[in-house]
């Protein structure tokens, strides 16, 4: 069989399931990436897991969210987060060492390798010819202690590329074109694939750049193949040797199909408040603008930085804009510094900031109210800026510093002067003093963690409700972001590891009530919310599950959701339904009180069942889509009660053998015709129990429990 890349890295890494789209599959996870606004949760659900070392060939954990220190609560963290790498066996990014996707692909990104990570972006080291993918923390967490994470088998969407960019027109807006077909919801259910002559005109950052923004398709994930220009690029990194080829074979065919001449692009920019909002700057040009801001995990090469500054050598940006330079690693900054590029930009007027996320996740750098900020960051969902009242544009390095110079969204083509040229350093600083490695495992078993103030252990969930009544506390449009759901920023991060603090800020944007609303609702059996289509799009955050389960969040009725916030409610006992018939979402509002009875029986024994309407007639179809797995998860409460129960089942023996099954680790069991060995009914017989006296049929298992023959 003819394959391309995306079906041969899921294929070497598969543990259960079928390459079929829609089927659950299982995959063996070689790498993990975390950043500290998610980081210091997979940290605690570790410990609490008693995890001893991480089981991964690479774990990274980085500090590039919270990187503004305005009192203890960051650093205490940044401490905690160090002492946990330490403890685990994981890579510690230091602040100031950059943003974790960029800094990854130079340091650690291996070609032919999965990679997992607590950040909807890590779909950016796709780029590398890499299997990238985002999760909630939790199943990062699992992941490290290697366990294969569970996703339904995308489609595979083959993009065929021709051309070449003209002048004016960079990576940037090729992604923007894909996000102008096929809007935010576009990529959902399906992992994008790029091919054709036109990968030789696009560099490996120019790839990241595309890769990075698959995240706001909906996309499972993005893939590159792994050819010469990524060997290149390997090689300026001085880590040539851990170059493969991996390129699609010749034939091979894709479940989907689209096709860009890049020859035939022009600047576009995504109009607030959505990255699926997509126009060519000509048709915009013209409007004010307070602020242009250049960098993010978007546009975190060194062309990026190096174009803006040769657009405004020699000029000055006018008085009324801010025009915010927030560089992507330590590395990229000293060779900028170098060649003489942040000079040329401070001298137009340009603030300088440190190396991270920053301004991309309201960190600093936020806009005035009312006013205009063009971003060459991933995201404008309302209020991600940390202002409220936001009004972000998306654009590319050369849209940005054109309007900059102009104080006025400027299609960069208008400009007078020739295209800037500018090639990436042949031999780049290669800067490691802030990457500390893994510590051997006889040190690193004797380090303690420190726990600042700050930091809360995560409270026990109670099990699945056999029969709920919980009113519907909010109802929602299409589209609502994670942002939305629980806002970023300096106010609010800072609280990450502190669940009952940062539930107070669940919502707030939607409904400044809901936090009290839910309080009181708590402890009368929790409440239910609405949503519209694409419910949970964007950041991969689980404090957008975990604040409102917290406050007693038992269901989630939405007429479909994004992939990663879908599985992060399942990870923590929230039971996500969609409509049957999506009219039905027009019949509910707020207040009404949704009864769900015999519970338990109805999500094992169908994928949809109904509900009724307290107090009326009303009955209303409902589905799910959980696995066998999930709905074991479910019932528990949730994945860390699930964990929890199946740890104590790892312990009991039967004649030396676990009693936990050899494929997905759950419980549940039917015997054979032998009544010594039993084929597991969570995962329908992929793997095995053993609870006899004989030995198995099976003759090991690997850690990560695929069986072997």
């Amino acid at each position: 069989m003819k394959m391309n890349v995306t079906q041969k890295l899921i294929k070497s890494h598969l543990l259960s399931g079928e390459m079929v789209p829609g089927e659950e599959i299982g995959l063996k996870i070689d790498q993990t990436l975390t950043q500290d606004a998610t980081g210091t949760m997979v940290m605690l659900e570790l410990e609490a897991m008693g995890i001893d070392r991480a089981q991964t060939e690479a774990s990274a954990q980085y500090v590039d969210h919270n990187v503004i220190q305005v009192d203890n609560k960051n650093a205490d963290d940044h401490l905690f987060l160090q002492s946990a790498t330490r403890r685990f066996g994981l890579y510690y990014s230091r602040p100031g060492n950059g943003v974790s996707h960029p800094v990854h692909m130079q340091r650690l990104a291996v070609p032919g390798k999965t990679l997992l990570g607590s950040d909807s972006h890590t779909c950016a080291n796709g780029s590398m010819g890499m299997l990238a993918m985002g999760a909630g923390g939790i199943d990062v967490a699992m992941a490290i202690a290697g366990e294969p994470i569970y996703i339904k088998m995308p489609q595979v969407w083959g993009v065929y590329l021709t051309g070449e960019l003209p002048d004016w027109v960079s990576a940037k807006d090729v992604i923007l074109e894909m996000l102008r077909r096929h809007d935010v919801k576009g990529g959902v259910g399906k992992i994008i694939e790029y091919y054709g002559p036109g990968l030789q005109n696009l560099t490996a950052m120019d790839r990241h750049v595309i890769a990075n923004m698959g995240a706001e398709l909906g996309a499972t994930t993005t893939v590159f193949p792994s050819d010469e220009e990524i060997r290149h690029f390997l090689k300026t990194q001085g880590r040539e040797a851990d170059w493969v080829e991996l390129v699609a074979d010749e034939g091979a065919e894709y479940d989907l199909h689209d096709e860009i001449n890049l020859s035939e692009l022009e600047p576009l920019i995504a109009r607030p408040s959505s990255p699926g909002n997509v126009v060519p700057v000509s048709e915009v040009a013209g409007e004010p603008i307070y602020q242009s801001y250049i960098g993010s995990s978007a546009n975190p090469g060194y062309r990026d930085f190096a174009v803006a500054s040769k657009i405004v050598e020699g000029r000055r940006v006018p008085d009324h804009v801010s025009f915010d330079i927030n560089p992507t690693s330590r590395q990229l900054l000293t060779d900028l510094v170098k060649e003489g590029h942040i000079a040329n930009l401070l001298s137009a007027g340009a603030r300088l900031h440190q190396a991270g996320c920053n301004g991309c996740i309201g960190m600093g750098q936020a806009p005035a109210t009312g006013r205009n900020s063009l971003r060459t960051t991933p995201r404008n969902f309302p209020g991600r800026s940390g202002t409220l009242e936001d009004s972000v544009f998306l654009c590319s390095p050369e849209t940005a510093a054109a309007s900059a110079l102009a104080g006025e969204i400027t299609d960069p083509r208008t400009l007078d002067m020739e295209y800037p040229r500018v090639q990436d350093p042949e031999e780049p600083t290669v800067d490691v003093q802030l990457l500390d490695h893994p510590l051997p495992y006889e040190e690193a078993k004797e380090v303690e963690l420190y726990k600042g103030p700050n930091i809360a252990s995560i409270p026990d969930m109670d099990p699945l409700h056999d029969k709920m009544e919980v009113p519907i506390l909010l109802k929602m449009k299409d589209n609502i972001s994670t942002d939305e759901i629980l806002a970023g920023g300096a106010r609010v991060l800072p609280y990450r590891s502190n669940l009952p603090e940062i539930s107070k800020f669940a919502f707030e944007i939607i409904d400044p009530t809901y936090y009290e609303r839910a309080m009181k609702q708590r402890s009368a059996g929790g409440h239910a919310i609405v949503a519209g289509y694409n419910y949970g799009q964007g950041s991969s955050r689980e404090h957008a599950a975990l604040a409102p389960r917290y406050l007693g969040l038992r269901v989630a009725l939405a007429k479909d959701f994004a992939r990663i916030h879908w599985q992060n409610l399942a990870n923590f006992g929230i039971l996500p339904l969609t409509f049957s018939n999506p009219d039905d979402y027009d019949s509910l509002g707020q207040g009404d009180i949704l009864v769900l009875d015999n519970l338990k029986n109805k999500i094992r024994e169908s994928h949809e069942f109904m509900i009724s309407v307290k107090n009326s007639n009303r009955r209303i179809p409902v589905q799910h889509a959980l696995s066998p797995r999930q709905i074991d998860m479910m019932l528990e409460g949730g994945l860390i009660n699930w964990v929890k129960k199946n740890s104590e089942h790892a312990g009991d023996e039967v004649a030396g053998k676990r009693e936990v099954c050899t494929a997905c680790h759950g419980t549940g069991m039917q015997a054979d015709e032998e009544g010594w060995q039993y084929a597991c009914t969570v995962c329908d017989g992929k793997g095995y129990i053993v609870a006899g006296d004989k030995e198995p049929r099976i003759a090991d298992v690997d850690r990560n429990k695929r069986i072997l023959d």
